[in-house]
């Protein structure tokens, strides 16, 4: 992540002396990422369970372990060294790796999984910029910053994935 190194070189200067206390939108920012992004593990276990596709359940992989629970480690640390209460979480699931028969009418298919992974992708960016814009300390520009490129960078690599498979919902030409 050279963009990111280049941006904390950057903005390093300023994160030297005492900081400011976090203000309450940058708690209330902190802490809905820390609470979503735990909520969004427990959906990728769950898909991942349903799903008999192996190039899928590798994508629901890392982006459980690449890419989601590296924030919420982030973002534990960063709120308990700021003494702010963690959200209460449930259990992670456990990934069993084998088809369970499941109900038609219950379960996602692979294209809704997918296209659920991208959804969220786009709103977790989407909330990563709006609370980077809102920050006041540079610090929480920076956690929101590395997250969004995170995510962008996983995004980067779902899109040719769901492609390849014909998952990809793209709206109509236009041609006038």
């Amino acid at each position: 992540m050279r963009i990111f190194d280049t941006l904390r070189d950057t903005v390093a200067p300023l994160l030297d002396g005492e900081k400011e206390p976090l203000h309450v939108g940058e708690v209330m920012h902190l802490w809905s990422y820390l609470h979503n992004t735990e909520v969004l593990i427990r959906l990728d276990q769950t898909t991942y369970n349903m799903t008999e596709d192996p190039g899928l359940k590798k994508k629901l992989d890392e982006h459980i372990n690449q890419v989601n629970k590296p924030i919420v480690h982030d973002l534990r640390e960063f709120l308990m060294k700021e003494g702010i209460p963690l959200p209460d979480t449930t259990p992670e699931k456990t990934l069993i790796g084998m088809n369970v028969p499941i109900p038609a009418g219950v379960k996602l298919t692979d294209e809704e999984i997918a296209n659920l992974i991208a959804y969220n992708l786009v709103e977790s960016i989407r909330y990563a910029v709006l609370s980077l814009t809102q920050a006041v300390r540079v610090d929480v520009t920076l956690l929101f910053a590395k997250f969004q490129m995170m995510k962008m960078n996983y995004s980067i690599t779902l899109k040719p994935f769901m492609e390849e498979r014909g998952w990809l919902n793209e709206p109509p030409y236009y041609h006038p």
